[in-house]
């Protein structure tokens, strides 16, 4: 039996709402708006790429109109999400004033880390191994 073909992974994020977090994502770390999709009179959906990550996030209320069998699992759970970055100290800069949940520091793995609390409550930790 052979295994399936994966293709890429992307993690969906749910918000209360998106707007606060497009500062962390977009406009710190430079992450690209590709697609928009809006719930009445803020964005619902939308999905963010940098290189070769892409992020989606989602208004609990939006999965909650959209599949709202599926969003009966949903318990206000968050998400840990580890990024691996070129250059941690200049992520760090970006990201100069946000909530650091991880303080900076050297694993047993080789990685250089630093972990924040982005504005929709997730953790994100980045990392930079050495080459």
């Amino acid at each position: 039996m052979s295994t399936p073909v994966i293709r890429r992974s992307t993690p969906v994020l749910f918000v209360q709402a998106i707007e606060p977090s497009l500062d962390f994502w977009r406009d710190r770390l430079g992450f690209q708006l590709t697609v928009e999709v809006p719930e009445g009179d803020a964005l619902g959906f939308v999905i963010l790429q940098k290189d070769s990550v892409e992020v989606m996030l989602q208004t609990v209320a939006s999965v909650e109109s959209d599949a709202p069998t599926h969003a009966q699992h949903f318990h206000g759970d968050k998400t840990w999400l580890f990024v691996e970055v070129e250059d941690i100290d200049k992520t760090a800069a970006a990201l100069e004033g946000c909530e650091i949940v991880l303080q900076r520091r050297t694993t047993f793995y080789g990685a250089v880390e630093i972990g924040y609390r982005e504005p929709g409550g997730h953790f994100v930790t980045f990392a930079q191994f050495a080459r």
